[in-house]
């Protein structure tokens, strides 16, 4: 049997539900997990709730300080020194990064990392984006498997040189079998009538919305705009989440033209996605996001800013469309054309349902884990 420490910043969001969807998928017959984090809500619950062993110190935090980092690392090397585990693995940046320096300083045989997405974005100067290239350019080095989630970031991966090309594999975000919740949910008019009302939300309106961490990254502002330059008093927008930008959206919210709904965390998303008429993502940089994925599943039409792996689910005309991320204003106009035309916005959330159904299962996650555990590279 090979033991596997999981090792993620926080076990939430949608790279916590898809690291956590990974370790129940294993067979414990060959695989012994243990998740390391510094953080988490729901998630530890259910990962305790299945027996996997779960070990939480706060030193390990999503915010770059040195002082706390260089502890996190010192500790990590420690605690791994001693469980002597076979394989590490990593998920996202700031976790990769002190993952894999404490797995090689222990010995570690085998280290993997799931790229969910990148540190480095258009967004930030190209100073603080050189510098995070060329730290994950380090790391890679020791890197036995990269696991990207999307095409758009194994691409970037081996463009940006992050890890060597043959070390590189494709995956997918798991909808079917999702923890806590019997996914994909169908679509009726059942389903959006209950889920609006546990969003306590009138039958008759027509609801825009989007889940994720109210965050920088997911551009909450930029969403609060779109709903506002809709310009249609029949509209609410609806965000389900929180994150440290929560105060300043609630602010933004109350200054907007219509109606925005902040729901904060929740652990019934399954139940309430059918609510939307139309899942709207305004993120300015991501990986492969679970949320679009779970809202195709359930058969709500999408609008997606254009960036990383969000091409492999959103194809423009076909499963949805896609912005520019940072314009608000096309956002709108993308949500507006879905809510105006109803059989489009059918047509495209039907083929979208179907193409996540057939690639993106918890079977292929679970191969490509076991692979990645096992193989000789």
């Amino acid at each position: 049997m090979s033991s596997v420490a999981t090792v993620i910043t926080r076990l939430e969001g949608g790279a916590g539900v898809m690291a956590l969807r990974g370790v129940l998928s294993l067979d414990r017959s060959a695989f012994e997990p243990v998740i390391i984090t510094g953080s988490g809500g729901r998630l530890l619950d259910l990962a305790s709730a299945h027996g996997v062993e779960i070990i939480v110190d706060p030193v390990i935090k999503a915010t770059i300080d040195p002082v706390t980092d260089l502890r996190a690392v010192r500790w990590l090397t420690s605690l791994l020194t001693d469980r002597k585990p076979d394989v590490v693995h990593t998920h996202c940046a700031k976790a990769g990064t002190i993952g894999r320096l404490a797995a090689r300083r222990a010995g570690t045989p085998r280290v993997v990392h799931t790229y969910h997405g990148f540190p480095f974005h258009e967004f930030q100067s190209r100073a603080r984006r050189r510098a995070y290239i060329a730290v994950e350019r380090r790391l890679g080095r020791f890197t036995h498997v990269g696991l990207c989630v999307g095409t758009g970031v194994a691409v970037e991966a081996i463009r940006r040189g992050l890890i060597a090309p043959e070390r590189v594999r494709t995956i997918g975000v798991p909808v079917d079998g999702a923890t806590g919740a019997n996914w994909p949910r169908r679509l009726t008019t059942e389903s959006r009538a209950a889920a609006k009302r546990l969003l306590g939300l009138a039958d008759g309106e027509l609801v825009v919305g989007t889940v994720g961490r109210l965050t920088y990254q997911k551009a909450p502002d930029d969403f609060v705009a779109a709903i506002s330059a809709l310009g249609r008093p029949d509209v609410v927008g609806v965000w389900v989440g929180s994150g440290e930008l929560a105060e300043e959206t609630v602010r933004l919210a109350r200054t907007a033209r219509q109606r925005v709904v902040l729901c904060g965390e929740r652990g019934d998303v399954a139940d309430v996605l059918p609510a939307f008429d139309v899942f709207a993502m305004p993120s300015r940089y991501e990986g492969l996001p679970m949320a679009v994925a779970e809202a195709m599943a359930s058969g709500v039409p999408v609008v997606a800013t254009a960036v990383n792996a969000v091409p492999d689910l959103v194809e423009p005309g076909v499963t949805g469309l896609l912005v520019p991320p940072g314009r608000p204003d096309l956002l709108a106009s993308a949500v507006g054309y879905l809510l105006d035309s109803p059989a489009e916005a059918t047509r495209m959330a039907r083929a979208a349902r179907r193409r996540v159904g057939a690639r993106y299962r918890l079977t292929d996650l679970r191969s490509a884990l076991e692979a990645a555990y096992s193989s000789s590279l």
